[in-house]
């Protein structure tokens, strides 16, 4: 079984304390370094390389958001997942303009925490279904500086295909059945399609596919 490496960022010693005892309970996780400011986690995040930052908003020097930017604008497939009080939606979408893979709030169980990490770490996005449409509907514009037919030439068409169902929730082994194609296919072709777009995870593809208006709000549904 591969070990889950994990850097806790979190400005508080007790909510670290606690999270590690918890996560490193299970086989699979590992917490390779701990930040109490974002400054330090951006420097142990290029240092340590973890396979996922459990990040918080609040922290000294630099806040989650731009700790995220400036870790996936140097390490792309690191995934970063957001486990903080703020339920805002400004720090929502600011953090996954930034390059966040997830959002989760602070009161949520230790298994669906796990559950989390496993999922991010595999290139699943992890988003509270309160704010999933809200998602959808801000980052649906699409971005003028990049045409469709630009992004079209980087990916295929079964690529495309697998990015649309990804983008309706769809999990890697319901898009397998939708398609009749393994598990481990799926897992391949949204692995180019994160190559292609320079992206870490499926949350980034498809808010990207959005942005440059790869496909549309019906096709979300």
């Amino acid at each position: 079984m591969k070990t889950i490496k994990i850097l806790l960022a979190d400005d508080h010693a007790y909510v670290r304390q606690g999270t590690r005892e918890l996560l490193e309970q299970q086989d699979d996780l590992e917490v390779v370094a701990e930040a109490d400011n974002g400054r330090a986690v951006v420097q142990l995040a290029l240092k340590q390389h973890p396979d996922v930052v459990l990040m918080d908003f609040a922290m000294p020097e630099l806040n989650g958001i731009e700790a995220t930017r400036q870790i996936k604008a140097v390490a792309p497939s690191i995934a970063i997942l957001v486990l903080t009080a703020y339920d805002s939606e400004q720090y929502i979408f600011a953090f996954l303009e930034a390059g966040a893979a997830g959002y989760l709030l602070k009161d949520v169980s230790v298994e669906e925490l796990v559950k989390a990490i496993r999922a991010v770490h595999g290139g699943e996005s992890i988003l509270h279904p309160a704010i999933a449409r809200k998602v959808i509907n801000h980052f649906s514009k699409p971005d003028p500086r990049q045409t469709t037919d630009e992004i079209l030439e980087q990916l295929t068409e079964r690529e495309i295909e697998v990015l649309r169902l990804a983008a309706k929730g769809m999990s890697n082994r319901d898009i397998s059945r939708e398609l009749n194609i393994s598990v481990r296919t799926v897992q391949t072709h949204l692995s180019n399609v994160f190559n292609k777009l320079g992206v870490g995870s499926r949350t980034e593809a498809v808010v990207l596919g959005l942005r440059k208006g790869l496909f549309g709000l019906d096709e979300t549904c």
